[in-house]
Formats: structure tokens, sequence, C-alpha cells
């Protein structure tokens, strides 16, 4: 399966200069948030993969313009080919507004998730706008990450871990991708290919550089 993963920036490669043949081979469309509802609508409008996403912490547009054609997994788990992926938006709270939590907050929502967790037997990827705590996060209280991240990929070790929210202009010491435990991490800021079927990161970053 091969999965498109997009965060915090429209792409120019997708959104300005846009040829339907670059969504060719494309299964999948997972967006970590903060992007306008236009360009998730567009892209659902040129591939018949599903788009999926969550919310980010400048998203409450979307309350008055949810993107069409597109599934909200916040707070769920979306099941697409016998893949299980779970949805948790969202940044750290750093001041009054939607779509900021704080780590109880966090950890309020995973706990309404146990039903849907046992049902599904756990899940294989898992879908934030925020990164975990001290993986690729920040150390400011806007860009930290959540402990309660850390705690489902300990427990449930899904196959991949797809983020947003620390943009990797902000720096070099922003990855585009990590690894924690045996889990895949991806920063999906922009855009990144990969294929859910990889094992390693040569084979990921391969498939991410072969489709450009």
């Amino acid at each position: 399966m091969r999965i498109l993963a997009i965060a915090d920036e429209e792409s120019p490669y997708l959104w300005d200069h846009f040829e339907k043949s670059k969504l060719d081979g494309i299964d999948l469309i997972i967006s970590c948030g903060d992007l306008h509802p236009h360009y998730l609508s567009f892209l659902a409008t040129f591939t018949s993969a599903p788009v999926l996403y969550v919310h980010g912490n400048h998203d409450t547009k979307y309350d008055q313009v949810p993107p069409d054609g597109c599934t909200c997994i916040d707070d769920d788990i979306f099941v697409f080919e016998g893949v299980r992926i779970l949805g948790l938006g969202g940044s750290m709270r750093y001041h009054a507004g939607s779509y900021q939590y704080t780590e109880q907050e966090m950890k309020k929502r995973v706990r309404k998730l146990r039903w849907k967790l046992f049902r599904n037997h756990g899940f294989d990827i898992l879908v934030t706008h925020a990164p975990a705590y001290q993986l690729n996060d920040g150390r400011d209280l806007p860009h930290q990450g959540f402990q309660s991240f850390i705690t489902l990929i300990e427990k449930y070790s899904p196959r991949f871990f797809l983020h947003g929210h620390v943009h990797m202009s902000y720096g070099r010491q922003y990855k585009r991708y990590d690894k924690y435990q045996n889990t895949h991490v991806i920063n999906a800021y922009d855009r990144f290919v990969f294929d859910y079927e990889a094992d390693s990161e040569e084979a990921i970053m391969v498939s991410y550089y072969g489709i450009q």
C-alpha cells in the first residue's frame, strides 16, 4: 500500500503545479493537520484514494468549511484494506483555542478509545498533528509533544507513527524520519510518500525519493 502523508504547508508540487498523474499509484492520503480544507478537497477530487485527516491546532476553519470528500479520523480507528489507523489531532495547549490539549486532556481522549482499541486489537498507524514527547518535538510549549503518544507506541507497537506540527524548515534538528522501538516515525511536513509494507529506513526513503 502506497501512502501520501501531508501536513502543515500546502505542497507547491501538488497544489501549484498539479498533474493528476502525480497521484498515480497512491492508495491512501493522510493529512496530519494544519492544511487548508480546500487543499484536501482538491486532492480528493483527483483521486479514488480515501483522504483521511486529523485536525491541527490552526484548523478551526474546518468547523465552518470541512474538506469535501474527506474523512476525519480524530478520536477514531479507521480501517482501510485491513490496516488500522488511529487519529489523535491537535497540539499541546499554549493558549485558549480549539484543537489544543493539556497532557491530561490527551490522556482522557486516549482512555475513551479503550473499547475501540480492544475491539480492533490495537492499531497499525498512529496519525497525530503534534509529535510525541522528546521524539522530534520542540522544547517550547507550543511544539512540545505528548507523552500519551509514547505510551500508545510502547503498548501497541504500530508499524508507523505519522505527525506534523514541527516544520522541517524550522531547522535541522527536526527529522523527516526516525524510529522508536519497532515503529517508523515520519514527519509529514509538506508531503511524504511511503510504502506501508516497507520494513527499513532505506526502503522507506527509496520510496519517498523514487516518486519525485
